[in-house]
């Protein structure tokens, strides 16, 4: 079967079929004429660059245990690799910290990201098959209700003109540990995913698309019907080098307390993967 990430057009009758295909197939579908403006995405993308080209990002220092906050260039790598990731990234929970330089339009954009989430996961929970949904402990919509732990990840990766990479890249493979993702396209190129021949494949998608992917909690919880598909962000090319990159990925995460598996609770599955990324010891 070829490896064939779709587009699927939001207002359309079967795209809750198309995104499962696509899922399914993959783990990644592109979403477009999705009710996200464009303007509130360049508007939100523009605020944060000027936040991490300042100083006042040090002024909210992560928390190692609450996972909020701002992480420092290359305090990340990816699970299996002792190389750093050359990013700098901002945590925002709904309980978190909100730097004070961020007007509110970062705000609506997290929310408006959650509902779509929210109606995305009832996609997948309607149109996946009987004898996948019938793993779920619950319907997919309801193990969000009440989470805690759905996180906006704001990224930038600097420009590497200057840096001395020592063979780290901007983002090392990697699979996300959550139910599902809804990044924002970022601003620059990048984006690969490993087909199922080992092969990598550029994601390439147009301003204002969403690209949304399988998490390991959803592949857990379907019985590895979903699968979670492994992902990096390459260092861009000569012509490239002075050009930074912002992403902005929403990680829909479960409640604490929801079964995944005979072996996972979300939480217990979680904290396993921090310390695995080296985020939580």
């Amino acid at each position: 079967m070829a490896f064939n990430v779709l587009t699927i057009d939001f207002l359309s009758e079967d795209a809750p079929k198309k995104l499962v295909k696509s899922l399914k197939n993959t783990g990644f579908a592109i979403l477009k004429n999705h009710p996200i403006p464009l303007d509130l995405l360049n508007e939100v993308y523009s605020d944060w660059e000027i936040f991490f080209n300042s100083n006042k990002k040090h002024n909210y220092p992560f928390h190692k245990d609450k996972q909020d906050g701002y992480f420092p260039f290359q305090s990340e790598n990816a699970s299996g690799y002792d190389k750093k990731d050359l990013k700098e990234f901002y945590h925002i929970y709904p309980w978190g910290r909100y730097p004070l330089e961020i007007n509110e339009q970062t705000k609506l954009f997290y929310d408006l990201m959650l509902s779509l989430g929210e109606e995305l996961l009832d996609w997948i929970n309607f149109s996946s098959p009987k004898n996948v949904s019938k793993h779920f402990s619950m319907p997919l919509p309801d193990m969000i209700e009440d989470s805690d732990q759905n996180l906006l990840r704001v990224i930038n990766y600097p420009a590497i003109k200057d840096l001395n990479t020592h063979g780290a890249i901007r983002a090392q493979e990697h699979a996300d540990i959550n139910l599902i993702t809804l990044l924002v396209a970022a601003t620059q190129p990048g984006l690969q995913v490993k087909n199922t021949n080992g092969k990598w494949i550029n994601i390439n998608s147009n301003p204002g698309e969403l690209i949304i992917n399988t998490g390991d909690m959803l592949q857990e919880c379907s019985n590895h019907y979903f699968p979670s598909t492994i992902h990096r962000v390459m260092n861009p090319k000569e012509a490239n080098k002075h050009n930074a990159r912002l992403s902005m990925p929403v990680f829909i995460h479960p409640s604490d307390k929801v079964v995944l598996s005979k072996k996972y609770t979300a939480k217990s599955y979680l904290d396993e993967r921090l310390k695995e990324i080296g985020l939580k010891k």
